[in-house]
């Protein structure tokens, strides 16, 4: 008999959903139509998608989106795809979509793994951004991070060559952890000069929760990494 326990895809995310504010309601019901991605099983055709040839930037767990409306806002030359799984980080991006007329923007709310592997084509995106994933702290948990060796040759797929793959935590055992994941991927070459991390780049946003971070005297490490 299958072990179906065994087969059982392991998720780096809880589904929380929260309560939707009347704002961020409104934002799903009037905005999604014109900026949210659908789920479906069909490749997406990202240049028809945001009816331009321009980079494509994926950002996978936005929370509530306001780091990734201020990178659209200052990268109107680049396309942003948003991946969340819970609608009210959703209902939020759209809201600030609406408040700066973002026209650079798509909003995807679901598993950014199924996502990846069934709908963005190979070869496709110029740059993958994880910030401040759940670094599921507890050492039981750690097979939940999502960034795991699979994952990482998963995106090794879907990056032009050239292009580049962001990761920031701070959580140092999983920056340690995600330094020797990608490091041991030889399609992924090293962006920082001493091997390991780099500083903030001035185009990732300074979020309030890292902000109070800094106080409270917390490190943060970003890595950057080129697909070769």
């Amino acid at each position: 008999m299958t072990d179906k326990k065994a087969m059982r895809t392991i998720r780096s995310f809880v589904r929380r959903e929260g309560r939707l504010t009347p704002g961020q309601e409104r934002a799903l019901d009037k905005l999604w139509p014109e900026f949210g991605i659908d789920e479906g099983t069909e490749t997406l055709n990202l240049d028809v998608l945001f009816g331009r040839d321009a980079p494509k930037v994926l950002e996978i767990g936005f929370g509530n989106g306001a780091s990734l409306a201020e990178m659209a806002k200052q990268q109107p030359d680049h396309d942003f795809i948003g991946v969340e799984v819970h609608r009210p980080g959703v209902g939020q991006l759209l809201k600030s979509i609406e408040t700066d007329a973002l026209s650079n923007v798509r909003v995807a709310c679901t598993d950014a793994v199924e996502l990846l592997k069934s709908r963005v084509p190979d070869k496709s995106l110029d740059r993958v951004q994880i910030y401040f994933p759940d670094p599921w702290h507890k050492k039981r948990h750690n097979k939940r991070r999502i960034i795991q060796p699979a994952f990482v040759n998963l995106l090794t797929n879907k990056l032009k060559h050239g292009g580049h793959l962001h990761l920031a935590t701070d959580w140092q055992d999983y920056a340690e952890q995600m330094l020797i994941d990608v490091s041991a991927n030889e399609r992924f070459q090293n962006c920082s000069h001493s091997a390991d991390y780099i500083e903030r780049p001035d185009y990732r946003p300074l979020t309030k929760f890292e902000q109070r971070g800094h106080r409270l005297g917390h490190g943060v490490w970003d890595l950057l990494f080129k697909r070769v």
